[in-house]
């Protein structure tokens, strides 16, 4: 009987994970017809990568926006996280009721709506901070800000099972308080803040209220942005071209996720190995 009632929910798993694939491939199918349609298949051919003139390969609008959805989701990764991951820290270290407040203000990114999100950064860069410059800049701020929210939850969550015993037993054996920070701490939360990574990576790839509200042309277009505009119009399939590339950029970053998270479980990154070597 319970064999029997795992396997329906397996089935039902398995039934959400088709019908949720089942839009990507057809969109993905599309990409190679080799008409203008997007309703329905066709000849398969590589017209919209690489032989048009309005392909992937020859549209110099379509490669800006993949170069600045990957610049913005590049730079707001190496942004975000590092500053996630300190106050991550700040925060767990940190006693008391103001403490507590700002653990509750941290999810408030989270579940705000996005486009409140959008509308209040417009609003505060336009009439508040002038002289920040508009364009990339701001998108970039955008971006950090929204998604600095997700690191500081990853990593708290991984600073909770780690627990404080480590650091004070290498403060014990000599090291100083960065000392312990680097070589105890830090090589525990390292799936943690790969994760962090790639969280903020796929939220900035994805985005489009945040990078819409912020930008300031065809020039700041991102990949979400330039589809949206183009659906509107006479769309070709070279649309779902573009948004193919950023499909196979994006799983290319979870299989690299992936090999890193079996690496640090292979390697054993734990607290003892780290004090054994700093004890000898």
């Amino acid at each position: 009987m319970k064999r029997r009632r795992f396997g329906a929910l397996a089935a039902i798993t398995w039934l959400y994970v088709l019908w949720s694939l089942v839009p990507v491939l057809i969109a993905v199918r599309i990409s190679f017809n080799s008409g203008k349609s997007r309703s329905t298949f066709q000849a398969m051919s590589m017209r919209w990568y690489t032989d048009d003139p309005a392909s992937v390969w020859q549209s110099n609008e379509l490669q800006t926006a993949l170069l600045n959805t990957l610049k913005l989701a590049g730079l707001t990764m190496l942004i975000a996280t590092p500053l996630g991951v300190a106050m991550a820290i700040g925060l767990q270290r940190w006693r008391g009721k103001i403490s507590r407040g700002a653990n509750n203000l941290m999810l408030l990114p989270l579940v705000t709506p996005e486009i409140v999100v959008g509308v209040s950064l417009f609003l505060v860069f336009t009439q508040i901070y002038t002289g920040v410059p508009r364009g990339f800049t701001t998108q970039l701020l955008g971006h950090v800000t929204f998604t600095m929210s997700y690191v500081v939850i990853i990593v708290r969550g991984r600073l909770l099972s780690i627990g404080i015993q480590f650091e004070e037993a290498a403060r014990d054996l000599g090291a100083s308080r960065t000392q312990a920070l680097r070589m105890v701490l830090l090589p525990q939360l390292g799936p943690a803040i790969f994760a962090s990574l790639m969280v903020v990576f796929a939220t900035s790839v994805d985005d489009f209220v945040i990078s819409s509200f912020l930008s300031t042309g065809a020039s700041t277009e991102t990949v979400p942005i330039k589809i949206y505009s183009s659906a509107r119009a006479a769309a070709t399939p070279n649309v779902n071209a573009l948004a193919t590339v950023m499909l196979v950029i994006t799983l290319l970053a979870v299989v690299i996720a992936w090999l890193v998270m079996r690496l640090f479980r292979r390697g054993g990154v734990d607290g003892d190995a780290s004090l054994t070597s700093m004890s000898i």
